[in-house]
């Protein structure tokens, strides 16, 4: 069947397919073109996925006369079977934006001018040569995002690891799945996916942990409701302060204070081990520290936790319950675990529901810590975003002198003195100055970092030289010393992997405008200019496309947990997206990991040794090697801690930000396209009715949202939240503004990262957006003109 997006913003998930379990998911093939565009109009279809989040759906992009005019979905792809999201229909606008960066710039007595290529690759050369005679490699750092192209990653991590030396090395997946790298890195030993999307056509409960799927994930969402939809349909579990449209199907919703997801976890696991339901074969088989877990819970009954998280006892017994007898559990967690209070600790529990009660490795026993961007996954395997690539482990000096040989160099030149840098602590560096060069590549820190007064400070330092790689001037390219125009999705050909490990080809369609280059041509000229070379006197990076980079990314994934061996650009062309690991021996790619045992658990291979679950202390060798010598999941017990930040009486309220279904990130894409604008063209403030009562308030007020580091401005609505909880969507930056510019420090502006904390988990290092004390005070009330109200909206993702 087809379904058409006329309607897609007012209903994002669009007609329902039902299906039965164990049954294929039926196809459903999603189409937008430009108005006055027929489908005989379109010349080509070029394959693709999707850039604008995790879900990887595939599509075709429509091209007629040198451009984009539209997308359909993929109908034989694993993935979402030809149906697509309200961005992927609608987001591809952006790329001919008349804002686009056409020509670099470069910073001449305090502004931005044109310049060419040249002039500008050889300033950022020059100044790089400088810092590493001067000052050495530590002073330069590099600060990425989740949307380039496995190629493009790979590339950065050998240029910044081999090249330049460095250890300041991460991407702004640090801010939304950091913490699934490490939970899966603490339980299984390395980062991977045990699940796969497919444990939805076959689990009867769901659990979804922090999880909004209707708005981060839609199409992953219509495959759940066609089950809901369908026979003998799934449980489903929803845990989220607000309710949103999966806590509205839920059987059991828990809406737990923010900053309480271990003491609500430590509970259910409490239950399930008090009732009996627990697989003692396969922890005794396939597991280590199962005892612990048990003493540590033994306290933690459904009363301690409802009194810290305030929810019905009888609703966590409830839960309880359901997770304890299900056959085929899939659960899945995203940020309102990952960017909260002990984010780690807590999708570290998820993990040992699943162990507790064997459900690995089976259709429909599935364990999803879920990404939020599109490539999140790539940078993690590629070593872009804080860790070395392949899963290799910094602290195991086999896996350095294994990189060493492949890039032929001394294993010396590859820093593992210490763990990577993480994003915040780069950030510190260059506050503090040790760090002189940052070069930002697709993403916009003046956004999307915590604090931003301090974040634009930083930024806007004279001592620091900035490049930005970007498609549009953004709030952080308005401060950078060196603008390099950027091609994107649809310029450029590369492969991308989703959060199942879904490995997927996005071709080249058109031409990118003016004198944009895909980010894998900038890093070949920026090596080339350094003229970094390996140990015999041979360019480093011998490869010279994407095609060239992907088979040097093969010899570096070989016998890793991310082996990409079996694949190849012609395997992916015209067909499905393919799981890894591919190899020799599974051809066809690896459904689900751990259906026997835990490999890579073991003390020789295992991409961490763990962390300490309150400090974040690094495990040493000795340490792991005692607690796990036959590698497997290791069961890690956490204890609750309060929040570092909590209400007072000058800030009664908990804030919490989030994304709506309509943006992404600071809207640098989905702002430009007209129907995702119009939709959710302004930031707002969530509150339930009762609290808007208490102060007064009504819908549509103008209100301030404050909180000891600065304000927001935003139009009120009233929504089913828990009282003493505010919500706020962080897309929304100061470029938005009607004027076009920043309100001064201190006053209230339109970015909800104004307000929130500089605090970060001690195991994954994840800025904590979800824990923040606020209040909410009246600006004016409603029907004021200084602030638009926001259009229809279907609720805004946690």
């Amino acid at each position: 069947m087809k379904d058409s997006p006329d309607d897609r913003i007012a209903d994002p998930w669009g007609a329902r397919t039902p299906y039965a379990p164990g049954a294929p998911w039926p196809v459903r093939t999603d189409l937008h073109l430009a108005d006055g565009v027929t489908e005989d109009d379109v010349e080509r279809w070029v394959q693709s996925a999707s850039i604008l989040h995790s879900n990887g759906d595939a599509m075709d992009i429509a091209v007629r006369e040198g451009r984009i005019v539209g997308v359909r979905g993929r109908a034989g792809d694993r993935v979402n079977r030809g149906r697509l999201g309200p961005k992927d229909l609608y987001g591809w606008q952006a790329n001919h934006s008349a804002d686009r960066l056409t020509r670099p710039l470069v910073r001449e007595n305090g502004r931005l001018v044109e310049t060419d290529w040249g002039t500008a690759m050889d300033r950022v050369a020059a100044r790089s040569t400088r810092l590493l005679d001067e000052r050495g490699p530590g002073s330069i750092a590099f600060y990425t995002s989740g949307q380039l192209f496995l190629e493009e990653y790979y590339t950065l991590s050998v240029l910044a690891h081999a090249g330049i030396g460095t250890n300041h090395l991460d991407g702004n997946t640090r801010l939304c799945t950091a913490t699934a790298a490490e939970a899966l890195k603490e339980t299984f030993g390395s980062d991977g996916q045990p699940g796969s999307y497919e444990d939805i056509d076959h689990a009867d409960t769901i659990a979804l942990f922090g999880h909004n799927m209707a708005e981060t994930q839609t199409v992953l969402w219509m495959r759940m409701l066609d089950r809901l939809e369908g026979s003998d349909p799934p449980r489903l579990i929803c845990v989220d302060p607000r309710f949103t449209p999966v806590a509205r199907r839920a059987e059991v919703h828990l809406a737990p204070r923010p900053g309480t997801n271990v003491a609500l976890l430590n509970a259910l696991l409490h239950e399930i081990i008090r009732t009996g339901r627990t697989d003692r074969a396969y922890l005794e088989a396939h597991t280590v520290g199962f005892e612990e877990l048990a003493a540590r819970v033994e306290h933690c009954t459904p009363r301690w936790a409802a009194d810290i998280c305030d929810v019905p006892v009888a609703g966590i017994e409830r839960a309880a319950e359901i997770l304890g007898t299900a056959r085929r559990l899939l659960s899945t967690v995203l940020q309102g675990v990952y960017q909260s209070h002990q984010a780690s600790a807590a999708a570290v529990q998820v993990n040992n529901l699943h162990l507790i009660r064997g459900m690995l490795g089976r259709p429909g026993c599935g364990l999803l810590q879920m990404n939020g961007q599109p490539t999140a996954q790539n940078t993690r395997e590629c070593g872009a975003d804080g860790d070395l690539p392949g899963f290799r482990n910094w602290q195991n000096e086999q896996h350095i002198t294994e990189l060493a040989e492949l890039w032929n160099v001394d294993p010396e030149r590859i820093p593992h003195y210490g763990p990577p840098t993480h994003a915040l602590q780069i950030f510190r560096y260059a506050e503090q100055g040790s760090v002189r060069m940052l070069w930002i590549t697709g993403t916009n820190p003046a956004v999307s970092l915590p604090e931003l007064a301090r974040i634009r400070s930083i930024l806007a330092q004279e001592r620091l030289f900035v490049v930005v790689q970007d498609l549009f001037l953004t709030e952080t390219a308005q401060l950078a010393d060196v603008v390099l125009p950027a091609a994107t999705w649809g310029e450029k050909t590369g492969t991308f992997t989703n959060a199942d490990r879904t490995v997927h080809l996005s071709e080249k369609a058109v031409e990118p405008p003016g004198e944009a280059r895909p980010d894998l041509d900038i890093f070949l000229d920026y090596a080339a200019r350094m003229g970094f070379t390996d140990k015999d006197g041979g360019a480093l990076i011998g490869w010279h496309d994407p095609e060239s980079a992907f088979a040097a990314w093969q010899r570096c994934s070989a016998g890793r947990p991310c082996d990409y061996t079996g694949l190849g650009y012609d395997k992916l062309r015209g067909a499905s997206g393919i799981q890894w690991p591919c190899t020799a021996d599974a051809p066809d790619g690896t459904p689900r990991l751990y259906t026997d045992g835990f490999d890579h658990a073991h003390p020789d291979r295992c991409e961490s040794y763990g962390k300490d679950m309150v400090t974040g202390a690094t495990v040493t060798p000795v340490e792991y090697r005692s607690l796990n010598p036959d590698g497997k999941a290791v069961i890690k017990a956490a204890e609750y801690l309060p929040p570092h930040e909590d209400r007072s009486a000058g800030f009664p309220l908990q804030l919490i930000t989030g994304r709506t279904v309509y943006h992404f990130h600071t809207r640098t894409k989905t702002g430009r396209a007209p129907e995702l604008n119009a939709a959710a063209p302004d930031v707002w403030a969530e509150i339930s009715p009762a609290e808007a009562a208490r102060q007064g308030l009504a819908d549509g007020d103008l209100v301030d949202v404050t909180t000891p580091r600065g304000a927001v401005r935003a139009r009120l609505r009233t929504t089913a939240i828990r009282d003493g909880v505010v919500f706020v969507p962080f897309h929304y930056g100061y470029w938005d503004t009607p004027a076009g510019h920043r309100p001064p420090d201190g006053s209230p502006g339109r970015a909800a990262n104004e307000t929130t904390i500089t605090d970060w988990d001690p195991l994954s290092k994840q800025p904590l957006f979800k824990t923040a004390a606020a209040r909410i005070t009246l600006a004016a009330r409603r029907g004021t003109p200084e602030t638009a109200a926001p259009t229809h909206d279907a609720g805004s993702g946690t």
